[in-house]
């Protein structure tokens, strides 16, 4: 069924289905690049790199073309290639590897299949994304707390957890400024109705007020 357009014993490569694979990437790429940037928010550079790179993926496999030789040259070029652009968030990164493998199904000449794929991977992101499937629960957080060194961090916070939180676990804790403060990552749950300027100032009340920080887990930030 998802045989490749491209005739393996040719000695050469059809014009026509090049150029029709190559049309089929930009448009495949477009639909992905449009999809992204209706599911999350994004840049026009990164949504222009989306659109482009399946037929740039797609020429690459069209120049290696089963050469050991030419793909160990590809291979060597392209470790030279150092992206320095932020870190990205997970969603950018599936849409990158989405657009890579329509890339490398048109390389291989399988258009019906990359269709196919692209329909219904797009259809899975926009349920998962407009959808309360898989959502996590919207009062989990991750706390950051900056103590003194004297300050016994076991029990002092314990009632104050008690009291707003439903699940709080120390889950990392790491000294700073010469040992001099500890800073303390919590994994909380927030009980239901409870206010977060209160939760926060009987923190800032047993930490000497130094710096707390509430976010929610796929937001961190550093203190």
């Amino acid at each position: 069924m998802f045989n490749s357009l491209f005739d393996t014993t040719a000695t050469g490569l059809d014009i026509k289905i090049a150029l029709i694979c190559a049309g089929a990437s930009l448009v495949l790429g477009t639909a992905i690049a449009i999809t992204h940037m209706k599911t999350s928010q994004t840049t026009k550079g990164f949504l222009t790199t989306l659109a482009v790179l399946p037929l740039l993926v797609m020429a690459v496999m069209i120049m290696i073309n089963g050469n050991l030789g030419t793909s160990i040259a590809i291979l060597g070029a392209f470790s030279l290639i150092r992206f320095r652009s932020i870190q990205g968030h997970a969603k950018d990164l599936l849409s990158v590897f989405f657009a890579m493998m329509v890339g490398l199904a048109l390389g291989m000449g399988h258009l019906l299949f990359a269709v196919i794929i692209t329909a219904i991977a797009i259809v899975a992101i926009v349920f998962f994304t407009f959808t309360h499937f898989l959502e996590p629960d919207a009062r989990g957080r991750v706390l950051k707390i900056v103590i003194p060194e004297d300050l016994d961090y076991e029990d002092v916070f314990g009632e104050i957890f008690q009291k707003y939180t439903s699940r709080a676990h120390l889950v990392k804790m790491k000294t700073m400024n010469m040992g001099s403060l500890y800073k303390l990552t919590y994994d909380i749950k927030l009980r239901h109705g409870v206010k977060e300027k209160d939760f926060l100032d009987e923190i800032r009340v047993k930490n000497c007020n130094l710096k707390v920080l509430l976010s929610e887990p796929c937001c961190e930030e550093e203190i």
